[in-house]
């Protein structure tokens, strides 16, 4: 059986890849057991926006970071970050993590707020 990581940096590679090919701003998300990270970055590697559960905005608002609904939050944030710096399109960078649980709520909440993908 491969690596689990292993696994997971590959599919990461390969979806940035084919954004990179279009050249167009990424929502890159990642997450850890404890926390949700999100960055707008645009196609000269250049973060634009920043959102995640380790700023103290959003740990006030939370319990504990590592849930769904810490990455609504996130996503939510990340949205009204986004329009102030001008972005409103974006693709989303999953980073290799399956879109489900914590990744699609964030995704969901991101789209609510704004942005579109």
């Amino acid at each position: 059986m491969k690596d689990k990581v292993a696994t997971r940096k590959r599919r990461a590679f390969r979806g940035r890849r084919r954004i990179a090919a279009l050249g167009v701003q990424r929502l890159c998300v990642h997450r850890t057991p404890r926390h949700m990270y999100a960055q707008i970055i645009g196609p000269d590697s250049r973060v634009l926006a920043s959102a995640s559960t380790v700023e103290v905005e959003v740990r006030k608002d939370l319990k504990t970071g590592g849930n769904v609904d810490a990455a609504r939050l996130v996503g939510r944030r990340i949205a009204e970050k986004a329009k102030a710096a001008g972005v409103v399109k974006v693709a989303f960078d999953r980073s290799g993590f399956r879109y489900h649980g914590r990744i699609q709520a964030l995704a969901d909440a991101a789209r609510e707020g704004g942005l579109e993908f």
